[in-house]
């Protein structure tokens, strides 16, 4: 059976990791938001579970070094879908 997971799932998920590694680099909000040249709020959000822009997720994503595995899963993702065959 398949999993469902909601976007607001998802988002809450997002929240978490970037406030655990966040965290665990010993920076505070402010230092991050400094870092990625966005406000504290922004990153409030995103560590809430609120809308937060792709660009900004990616910024997060990108300053703690996670952008190479997402770009591996997506192609992952895109293999196994061009190797389903319906023969």
């Amino acid at each position: 059976m398949l999993e469902v997971i909601t976007i607001k799932e998802v988002k809450i998920k997002i929240g978490e990791a970037c406030k655990a590694l966040r965290k665990s680099n010993n920076l505070s909000r402010e230092d991050l938001a400094e870092a990625l040249e966005v406000s504290s709020t922004t990153i409030q959000n995103i560590e809430n579970g609120k809308n937060a822009t792709l660009d900004n997720v990616l910024k997060v994503a990108n300053h703690f070094g996670l952008l190479q595995a997402i770009t591996k899963e997506i192609d992952k993702t895109i293999t196994n879908q061009n190797n389903i065959s319906l023969y």
